[in-house]
């Protein structure tokens, strides 16, 4: 068993939202055995920039399921989609 890389696509709930603060929020809220590779950012429209963390997690049951259930719960994420997975 390995891990997994994935990469989710999270939504801010507003243009306002500060990303450094939300980026930090992410990191803080991650499930234990999960850690976060970095993070790009992505221009959407109207000045919203989603943000798109590497996230990696042992191969196993569940698979990113609680990475993005904790990433929904954070104060200022609209929504969480996993964008794409690959072993490591």
């Amino acid at each position: 068993m390995g891990d997994v890389a994935a990469k989710i696509k999270v939504m801010p709930n507003d243009p306002e939202v500060d990303l450094d603060d939300l980026q930090e929020r992410l990191e803080e809220s991650l499930p234990q055995g999960a850690k976060i590779r970095g993070f790009e950012r992505d221009d959407v429209a109207f000045g919203l920039v989603a943000l798109l963390p590497t996230v990696i997690v042992p191969d196993g049951a569940g698979g990113t399921e609680a990475v993005e259930e904790a990433f929904a719960e954070v104060d200022g994420v609209e929504s969480v989609a996993v964008e794409n997975v690959g072993r490591l």
